[in-house]
């Protein structure tokens, strides 16, 4: 059975769990961080990364405002607004034939959000460890 890898991303984003999340990660996954200069290859490490994403990113002014799709990939942009800063991005993902996530993407703009962003996802995976 396929997944319908976007809808279910969307289900994962609205209600927040992470073991649906899991769920939709291939065991291969590579995440690319917009503050990592290599990327991180596993479910457990990409899964951290989103877990904490989940609590920097996802307050009541996140939005997808624009979605591409392809036949195994997607491109999805979205705006928030964190501590005053507006910040700007895409979650850039590819999925293989079962529907599971192997490659996951975030390119976030200005330089001021970036800023933020590493400052707060910083302390959130240390906070987990």
């Amino acid at each position: 059975m396929t997944i319908p890898t976007v809808d279910t991303w969307h289900e994962v984003v609205k209600s927040r769990n992470t073991a649906a999340l899991e769920a939709l990660l291939a065991d291969d996954v590579v995440f690319h961080s917009p503050v990592v200069h290599t990327p991180q290859a596993g479910k457990a490490i990409t899964l951290q990364y989103l877990s904490a994403a989940f609590h920097v990113f996802f307050n009541e002014s996140f939005q997808y405002t624009r979605e591409i799709r392809g036949p195994r990939d997607a491109a999805l942009e979205f705006q928030v607004e964190i501590d005053g800063i507006a910040v700007n991005g895409i979650d850039l993902l590819k999925w293989n034939e079962e529907g599971r996530i192997v490659e996951f993407k975030v390119m976030i703009r200005p330089l001021k959000a970036i800023n933020l962003i590493h400052q707060k996802m910083a302390a959130m995976l240390q906070a987990k460890r």
